[in-house]
């Protein structure tokens, strides 16, 4: 029987700190014992002010040991649902010159989470189920934990600009229908003006349950996120595609920050949602477990502890999809427009392509301390792309441009195989030019505009940003190659057609 921690009331910091505490004397597995390590280390980051020079302390450092994670054979066969059952030999990756290839681009499906506000007022608007129903059959919109809240979950795409199709298909729809119910669909991190609270969890039994185990934490819930899956041949190698991404997972949110406004005030960070959802005990950076046993040991403890309810409330930032044969990477920020969340899908299929490159050549996985992943996560929140950060190799503190150039040329050769350089570069471009979801949050909020204005700002910003089929012919004529044969051999889950 599982043991139920109660969390208290109090600032995100303190909530969490005692929700790690209370891990802490329970847990004794190794691998939880690094989950709340980070946790702690998190918690004490986040109060509530961190100048830039303390967020990034004691992120200088070398390298120092690394953890001897196993080298992949060269080939391995492997079952992929939908497969018919047939084992089909799949080659990973990377690996040395003259190796084989994969046999195509690796798939990936992007969830998105938005809420709902009153046109006039700017406050979360109770119509999730009502909007859910009025799709109907539309299986890509959901409810969520909160009845302001829906998400959106594109099907299984082999190429970015289908994804970026799909991604505009589904806030359109979801946007059209909101407009329908007498309120607004806006991709931001959280409400910007009032929520209610505990009063709004969606009345189906899993979220009902949350509410009354972890109703502290879920009373300031409703937080709205970016989770990409990325397809992987097995989870033995999906956990160690989740070591090799923890110290890209800071870049990541940097550049998806969107959450600056809460209750019609400027919080001071990029991503408050950040601070938020850090008050969960398990919303902590993944471990460098060994193989995926060990990975479900420490699931397990958690949930046996009463940190979390189940497999799915096991909010680590970067994780083994509880449903899916997919890492799936939960660190970014809903983003603002459709643009930025199809650059946050391909630099994290690039992530993951490279880490598994570097897993198939048994190359050795950088120690990055919990406290260095924890301080440039915190950094990141708070300042977004603009601020110093750790460089997610040597772990020394660099500015901004120094972390974008070492992420560009970490994932260079994996966007080139996919096809995908094209696109994130102009996306890029963009973003340097428009400037990150909260940088145009903190734009709308102080531009001396009504709340009706800013609210029809943010919700048309939320159907803008990506224009489908921007890509070179040659570009778009070998994508559609690697398609053709990765859609007889590696599509992730073709028994449904959706990560969700």
């Amino acid at each position: 029987m599982a043991l139920t921690l109660p969390i208290r009331t109090g600032p995100p910091p303190a909530a969490a700190r005692t929700a790690a505490g209370q891990v802490a004397a329970l847990a004794a597995a190794p691998a939880v014992a690094v989950q709340v390590a980070a946790s702690l280390t998190l918690a004490a980051l986040l109060w509530p002010v961190i100048p830039a020079a303390r967020a990034a302390a004691g992120l200088a450092g070398a390298l120092g040991q690394r953890l001897p994670l196993r080298p992949l054979p060269d080939h391995q066969a492997l079952v992929m649902p939908g497969s018919g059952g047939a084992r089909r030999a799949a080659t990973v990756p990377g690996g040395p010159p003259g190796a084989a290839r994969a046999a195509g681009p690796l798939t990936l499906g992007v969830e998105e989470e938005f809420v709902l506000l009153d046109p006039a007022t700017g406050a979360a608007v109770l119509a999730a189920p009502e909007l859910v129903r009025l799709l109907g059959a539309e299986p890509g919109v959901q409810q969520e934990l909160m009845r302001f809240q829906v998400e959106t979950a594109t099907g299984v795409c082999t190429s970015l600009d289908q994804a970026g199709r799909e991604l505009l298909r589904l806030r359109r729809l979801a946007a059209d229908a909101a407009a329908q119910l007498g309120c607004r669909l806006v991709a931001s991190g959280i409400a910007p003006y009032h929520a209610p609270g505990l009063a709004a969890v969606t009345p189906q039994p899993r979220y009902q349950e949350l509410a009354r185990r972890y109703a502290p934490v879920v009373a300031q819930a409703g937080t709205c996120a970016c989770h990409v899956h990325v397809g992987v041949p097995s989870r033995d190698l999906g956990v160690q595609v989740l070591a090799r991404l923890r110290p890209w997972l800071a870049p990541l949110l940097a550049i998806t920050a969107n959450s600056p406004i809460a209750g019609g005030r400027d919080t001071g960070w990029a991503s408050w949602r950040h601070a938020l959802q850090s008050r969960w005990p398990t919303a902590t950076p993944p471990a460098a477990w060994p193989d995926a046993a060990a990975y479900d040991a420490a699931v397990r403890r958690l949930i046996g502890c009463g940190a979390a309810l189940d497999e799915r409330n096991v909010y680590f930032l970067a994780r083994l999809s509880p449903r899916y044969p997919t890492v799936e990477v939960r660190v970014a920020d809903v983003c603002l427009d459709a643009g930025t969340a199809v650059l946050a899908a391909g630099l994290t299929r690039a992530l993951v392509a490279t880490a598994l490159a570097e897993a198939r050549r048994g190359t050795p996985v950088p120690a990055a301390p919990d406290r260095q992943v924890t301080a440039a996560l915190a950094a990141a929140a708070r300042h977004g792309p603009a601020g110093a950060g750790a460089d997610p190799v040597t772990g020394q503190l660099v500015d901004a441009a120094a972390v974008r150039a070492r992420l560009l040329d970490h994932v260079y050769p994996a966007l080139t195989d996919h096809g995908d350089t094209e696109t994130v570069t102009r996306l890029l471009r963009r973003l340097d030019d428009r400037g990150t979801g909260a940088d145009r949050q903190r734009a709308v909020f102080t531009g001396g505009l009504s709340t009706p204005a800013v609210i029809t700002a943010l919700a048309r910003a939320t159907l803008s940003g990506y224009e489908p089929g921007r890509q070179r012919p040659g570009a778009r004529a070998a994508a559609g190659a690697r398609q053709r044969i990765v859609r007889n051999a590696c599509l992730p889950h073709r028994l449904t057609g959706r990560y969700a």
